[in-house]
Formats: C-alpha cells, structure tokens, sequence
C-alpha cells in the first residue's frame, strides 16, 4: 500500500492465495517470478526462520530460508530492489524503522536492506510509551488496524510491513533515482 500511495503500480507474488490483496496479483513463487518490467522490486520473505520467537516457541528449522536465495535473486536481477525482514534476519540494515517513528501505535521493528545502500531522510529514534501495541495473538485485529492495513483480516496482518515503512522506502528510493539522475 505504501508503494501505491508513493505512486507506483504495485504488483504482489505470493504462492499461497490472498483474497484481500488490493492490487494485482499472482499467485506464484517469487524465486521463479520474472522480476523483467519492474521498476522496484520488493522482497518480503516469510520471517520465521529467522525470528526469535520461532527460537523461543518452535524449531526454525521448520521454517526455510527464502532470504538467502531470494537476494542472491536479486541481485543478478539488475532491478533496484528492496528486502524486509526481522531484525534477527541477516541483513545489512541500510534502514531499521519502528512503528512508533511514523506515529503509528504499534512497536514492530523491521530491517530493510536495499540495492541503492540506504541513506536519504533520517526519521526520529522509535519510543516505546507503555500504551504501545506489541503483538499478541490476542489482540490482531488492533494490531492490524493500528498498523493501518485495515483491509487485511488478522491473520494476513501477522506478515504485513504497515504502508507507512513501504511509502518511506519509496520515497527514499524515488529521491535516490533523482539523485542519481542529476549527477
């Protein structure tokens, strides 16, 4: 959603189905997608391999590693591109965004590893208050709506980046083309 509201034509890959997706879809695997056409490619492979809470409450083992081959992907790609997960994941954290910095009532921290290095606009340090939302199981629907992906049912939101994390990477990475431009 971020992306859309930043002015792109968004396109999602996911192999399983998502009814409330918004915008076209495809439901495929995302190692295998064409990437050609593209003008930002956006990675956000499933974090339980990486997560703490799969240490704490699983075997991550169980989980496999999309990351690894997915920016290996990438990277051959020749398309500017963007890849999300925990910050557990291995990343290089070109940016680390917290709900709290966007003024959204959610703690969930994110690392996003772009092709273009990072930098560009800094935002405030997060601040975790007392009445920050944490997730919990208990509480999705508030913790959906709090991240403002209020089209998803609860369960979708468990692996949603809240649009306010995607329209700022959009506009860093639209200030870094112009940059880029220029020079």
């Amino acid at each position: 959603m971020g992306y859309h509201l930043a002015g792109f034509d968004v396109t999602g890959v996911d192999n399983r189905p998502q009814p409330n997706y918004p915008f076209t879809f495809h439901q495929a695997d995302a190692l295998t997608f064409p990437l050609d056409g593209f003008d930002l490619i956006h990675a956000s492979w499933p974090c339980q391999h990486f997560a703490r809470v799969t240490a704490w409450r699983g075997n991550r083992t169980q989980h496999p590693d999309l990351l690894t081959p997915g920016r290996e992907r990438l990277q051959a790609s020749g398309t500017p591109w963007v890849i999300e997960n925990v910050p557990e994941a291995p990343l290089r954290p070109d940016y680390l965004l917290c709900g709290s910095q966007f003024g959204l009532n959610v703690r969930r921290h994110r690392t996003f590893e772009t092709s273009w290095g990072g930098g560009g606009d800094l935002l405030p340090p997060c601040w975790h208050h007392k009445n920050l939302l944490a997730f919990e199981h208990k509480g999705e629907r508030a913790y959906a709506d709090a991240m403002g992906c209020t089209w998803m049912n609860k369960t979708e939101a468990r692996q949603a980046v809240p649009p306010a994390y995607t329209h700022w990477i959009a506009t860093q990475h639209l200030t870094h083309t112009r940059q880029e431009a220029a020079a």
